[in-house]
Formats: C-alpha cells, sequence, structure tokens
C-alpha cells in the first residue's frame, strides 16, 4: 500500500509540476536558427525551431532536461529548473563526412562565424570531394538551415456565406474526417506564429476532437446525433450541430489487412521532423499490426522502389530494420511512386480485406506527374481497384498541403498532418481502426431547411467539399470515407425568419419566371437532414433520413466544445462572421466544456488558444 501511495504521489507531482517552455536559438552572431530539434531527453517529446529561431515545448517537470541539437552546431543540454524561458546559442562546428560518391576522400563543411555575418546566411566551404547526400536538400543544393524561405502552399478558402432559404433551401456536401489543419495550426503556434488563414480549415479542427454520440444499434454502421441550441458569438442566431458516430469494430474482428508503407525519401525529407519523425512514426504502426497482415514498403526519390516485399504483420523485426535503414536524398517522383505502391497493392489484395496505401511525405513532388491536376487524375484512376489511400503529411517550409488534400479527397482516404511523436501516436495508435479501417464510404450529407421557420443559414467550413444538390443521388459521385470508430461533427449557423440581419441580401425580382410558391411547412420542424453512404466495397448508396425539430434547449457539451473549436478558428481566418467572438471568450466556453479528456487533447487546445491570445491583437 504504502508503494502505491509513493507510486501516486510521483504521478500527481508530475502532473502538477508540467508546463511549457520556449525560448529561441541564436548562433554565434545572434541570427536565430531554424529547424534545431529541441528534445526532453531520455524522451522522444521533440519540436523544431521556427525560421526566427522560436520554440515552445511542454516538459514533465523541473527535473527535465532539454537538448538542443542541429546538423553543423555543438549539441547543447540545459535543465529547465524553475525556467519559463530558455534562450540558446549553439557553437559552429567542422564536420567530416565520407564521400558518398565513390566512397573515398572526405569533405570538411565548416561553418564559420564571421564578425560581420550578414544575417540569416551561413556560410560553408568544402574540399577534397563531395558533400555530404545527408547535407543535401532537393536536387543537391545545399540545405539552409537559416534561410528564411518559405514556400508552404495551402488551397485558398472562400468562407462559406449565408444563404436564404427561399433562393437555395437544399445545402449538400461531403462528410470529411480529415485533421490535418489542427496538428499544422498547432505547429504554427507551437512555433511562435499565428497560421496563414488558408490554412485552417474549420471542419477538420472541430473533427480533430471525438465527441460523446450514442453508438449505433441497427443495421447502418453509424448512429445520427442532432442539437439546436443559441450561437456565443450571435445571440439572435441559432447553432445547428449534425453528429456521426461510426461504430467501433474491436481489433480482433477487424479484416486482414494488405498495408504499403509509400515513403518519400528525397532530399527535401532531410530534417529531424520530417524522415527521422516519419520513421519512428511507422515504427508505432507497425507494433499495431496482426499475424494475419501483412506490410509492404515502397519508397521513393528520383525514381521509385520496393525496399520490403510483402511482410507479416508479426515478422516486426524485419519492418523496423527495414525503415531503419531509410535515408535522405535526391528529386522527388511522387507520381511513379504512387504507381508503384498501388501496383504492389492490387498484386497483394485481400478480397474483403482492408488493402490501404499509407503515403508518407512534405508533399514537395517535383519530377514526373507533379501538379495538384496530374495528382488527382492520376489517384482518380487508381481508386476505382479498391485499394484505400491514407496521407500522413511532415515537416515544414516545403509543406504542399494543397497536394495531399487532394490526394486524400480523391484517393478514398484520410489525412493528417505530424508534427510530434504525439500526434503520430493519435493518428496511428489510439485512432488506429478510425485511420485505416473504412466502415462507410462516399458518405454525404443533404440538408433541407423549413423557410417558415429559418431565413438563412450558413453551412461553418467544409468549403472544399461542398456538391451540386443533384450530386446527393449520384451513386457515382465521390465522397468522403468513415473509419471504425470515427465521429464527425458538422455546423451550421441558422438566422431565424423575424430576425434582422445584414448577412441576408436580397436580389432584384426575376423577370422571366415567377418568384417561389407559397410555402407548405410543419412549423415544428426545423430542417430534414438526409444521409448517403455506401458499404466499403458497395457500388449502391443507401439512404437515411433524420428530421430535427424546431426547438432550442441548453448546448450539452458536445455542442458546446464544438462551438468553442469553430470560434476559434473563425478568430484565426478573422472571419466576418465571428461576431463577437474573442479568444477571451472560446477561453471560457471551452474551459466550462471540458469534459472527459483522457488523452489530453482539449487541455492542450485551451493552451493553445491563451497562447494565440497573446499573440494576436485582438482579445
Amino acid at each position: 500500500m504504502k508503494k502505491l501511495l509513493i507510486i501516486l504521489s510521483i504521478i500527481l507531482v508530475s502532473k502538477v509540476d508540467a508546463k511549457f517552455v520556449n525560448g529561441t536559438v541564436y548562433d554565434e552572431n545572434g541570427n536565430g536558427i531554424a529547424l534545431v530539434n529541441v528534445t526532453i531527453e531520455g524522451t522522444s517529446n521533440a519540436v523544431v525551431t521556427d525560421i526566427n529561431g522560436f520554440y515552445s515545448i511542454e516538459v514533465p517537470n523541473e527535473r527535465s532536461r532539454l537538448v538542443f541539437s542541429l546538423t553543423g552546431f555543438v549539441t547543447k543540454k540545459i535543465k529547465v529548473g524553475k525556467q519559463k524561458v530558455i534562450d540558446v546559442t549553439l557553437k559552429y562546428r567542422t564536420i567530416e563526412l565520407a564521400d558518398e560518391e565513390d566512397g573515398s576522400g572526405e569533405v570538411e563543411v565548416l561553418f564559420s562565424a564571421p564578425a560581420k555575418m550578414e544575417k540569416n546566411k551561413s556560410y560553408y566551404k568544402h574540399s577534397r570531394g563531395a558533400v555530404s547526400r545527408s547535407m543535401l536538400g532537393s536536387g543537391g543544393m545545399m540545405y539552409d538551415q537559416t534561410l528564411n524561405h518559405n514556400t508552404e502552399e495551402y488551397a485558398t478558402i472562400h468562407e462559406n456565406g449565408f444563404r436564404k432559404v427561399l433562393d437555395k433551401p437544399l445545402s449538400t456536401f461531403s462528410i470529411d474526417v480529415d485533421a490535418a489543419s489542427y496538428s499544422n495550426m498547432r505547429r504554427f503556434i507551437n512555433n511562435g506564429q499565428l497560421p496563414p488563414k488558408d490554412a485552417v480549415r474549420v471542419e477538420e479542427m472541430i473533427n480533430y476532437f471525438g465527441y460523446e454520440y450514442k453508438n449505433p444499434t441497427g443495421k447502418d454502421p453509424f448512429s445520427i446525433n442532432t442539437e439546436l441550441s443559441k450561437a456565443p458569438w450571435n445571440e439572435d442566431h441559432l447553432i445547428v450541430q449534425v453528429g456521426l458516430q461510426g461504430k467501433k469494430i474491436e481489433m480482433d474482428n477487424l479484416p486482414a489487412s494488405n498495408i504499403v508503407f509509400l515513403i518519400d525519401v528525397s532530399g527535401s525529407m532531410n530534417a529531424p521532423n520530417k524522415l527521422p519523425l516519419l520513421k519512428s512514426a511507422f515504427k508505432l504502426l507497425a507494433n499495431e499490426l496482426r499475424p494475419q497482415d501483412k506490410v509492404s514498403i515502397v519508397v521513393y526519390a528520383g525514381a521509385a522502389g520496393l525496399v520490403l516485399p510483402p511482410t507479416s504483420g508479426n515478422d516486426k523485426k524485419t519492418m523496423m530494420e527495414a525503415l531503419d535503414k531509410l535515408s535522405a536524398g535526391g528529386s522527388t517522383a511522387g507520381g511513379a511512386g504512387i504507381k508503384l505502391a498501388y501496383k504492389t497493392a492490387l498484386e497483394n489484395f485481400v478480397e474483403g480485406g482492408n488493402n490501404r496505401i499509407v503515403l508518407a511525405t512534405d508533399g514537395d513532388f517535383n519530377v514526373g506527374a507533379s501538379s495538384n491536376a496530374d495528382m488527382e487524375r492520376l489517384v482518380e484512376e487508381k481508386r476505382k481497384d479498391g485499394v484505400f489511400l491514407t496521407v500522413l503529411g511532415f515537416g515544414m517550409g516545403n509543406y504542399k498541403d494543397s497536394k495531399m488534400e487532394i490526394l486524400a479527397d480523391k484517393g478514398n482516404g484520410n489525412y493528417a498532418y505530424i508534427d510530434n511523436m504525439r500526434e503520430a501516436k493519435k493518428v496511428l495508435v489510439n485512432e488506429f481502426g478510425g485511420t485505416l479501417f473504412t466502415i462507410a464510404k462516399d458518405v454525404k450529407i443533404q440538408v433541407e431547411f423549413n423557410p417558415a421557420v429559418v431565413q438563412a443559414y450558413r453551412l461553418i467550413g467544409y468549403e472544399n467539399r461542398k456538391l451540386n444538390d443533384e450530386d446527393f443521388n449520384d451513386d457515382k459521385k465521390d465522397a468522403g470515407e468513415l473509419g471504425s470508430g470515427h465521429t464527425v461533427t458538422a455546423l451550421y449557423e441558422v438566422i431565424p425568419v423575424g430576425v434582422e440581419s445584414s448577412f441576408v441580401k436580397n436580389i432584384d425580382p426575376l423577370k422571366y419566371q415567377e418568384q417561389k410558391g407559397e410555402i407548405v411547412s410543419n412549423s415544428d420542424e426545423l430542417l430534414t437532414v438526409k444521409f448517403r453512404y455506401k458499404e466499403p466495397d458497395g457500388e449502391k448508396s443507401k439512404l437515411i433520413t433524420e428530421v430535427v425539430q424546431n426547438k432550442v434547449s441548453e448546448a450539452n457539451n458536445n455542442l458546446n466544445w464544438s462551438m468553442a473549436v469553430a470560434g476559434f478558428g473563425m478568430l484565426l481566418r478573422d472571419s466576418e462572421f465571428k461576431g463577437s467572438m474573442t479568444y477571451t471568450s472560446v477561453l471560457e466556453l471551452a474551459r466550462s466544456t471540458q469534459g472527459k479528456d483522457a488523452f489530453g487533447y482539449r487541455r492542450e487546445f485551451i493552451e493553445l488558444v491563451d497562447l494565440a491570445k497573446s499573440m494576436s491583437p485582438r482579445q
């Protein structure tokens, strides 16, 4: 009993002591250094510094030691103690590397520190051979760790506006279980920056979290959950929550898997938060596999190749060894890699099983089929064979979010961004079934609003998932997938009839046809929501219908939390629809409705909002 009390005391003290430490890493001339790996000694918890050298990391207690490391600099270790801000200066060092071209000679890479060093530039000289490929970026260029150069790409988001019900009574969209935008947003904030507006997809932020919806009990693979309450940012508006809860299938009952790891090993992946993090993440996934599962590994750089033939899930040693041997270098033939991965998956296809490619990359394709349109057509063609696609994004600076989102959307799959090992564990261990096992595909939602009680509505997020109304009944039209145990949440902001609003715009009367006719409606109904889905191997969709009554109630924890996250997303986007929402009101709403938080994701959200508040002029 005494031992148990001591253990509990240690756990409780560690939990209380946990805190965030931040600071800036400088070179000897006072320039901030990008991409320094900041690790808690003895753990896999790590972050990297941003382009200005800033970092922020959660440490378990005051006894923790931070390790600061980067190729070309002397590694430094510092005990945290009571410090909340730890600024560090790293010294340059000379590195001697073997010549990888022919095995002869040496290369000396000298990072000098001249007194009048130009800001944000690194100086080096080399002799007696070629620079090691481990020091090269894509295309053989020297990878300058401190160069202030950002080529990240995000698709433009035109935020959904309010639609008058009399003009457009139907709203149709595909579900989205991706959560990449949330973890990418977190990476920006933890590195001391607010994210670009187009990096913020509000629906992905909302769907990063699980919700306590009722489990499905009938023959359909998911349950439908709806809620209606007042909008926290506009007291005259209402919020409708539509939530899906996927059926949870126990691990022992999941079908056999045929998984192809498709790994980008090009030069652009040569950074601590890219290939090294990727390899550690895939080891977590490999540990989850069963004897009936099999894994292949395809890699691509200037060309594509099979480095691990299909291997049983119980031969983890062989998988780990194959991952350990991977190193980065060369250009990026993403299209060739995808083709070989699909070929490998089809050659080992498991009838009735889970056939899936897991692509890990920063998305910086530059050889062969590489444009967004090329990649979209390639994946659309390949998905017809029954192979699903999961996309895992890594890295910063040259990250191509827009390309990877297209790949996942068009490849019958999902998309996550891995910024640390905790996120890797969330996606590949905690949510293993939802990430890799599809229980329903081509899931579409169509909502019809009752014009007798609803004047106008706005779908919050899902801008790149909208469908034409006629697509709802078209089984040839692709839509989103739902995984085992996954939840999907969508929010509508509603303006009731009789509420004056500047968001409701009138159009001129039509010249060649009459205006909308008489309203025939049951005023007790707010809306009707319809769902279509297919079985994972099916081609014909099934229809479910649910009616939402016009009864406003106090928001439950599910709705309050999703509204807090949506409000935060609107603030980050500086949305014209944010109303009276502030970072302070988001914090108040989130703290009052945190609910069960087994893995600490909601607590982390509150900390992120607090950090963003301190960085923003809007309070």
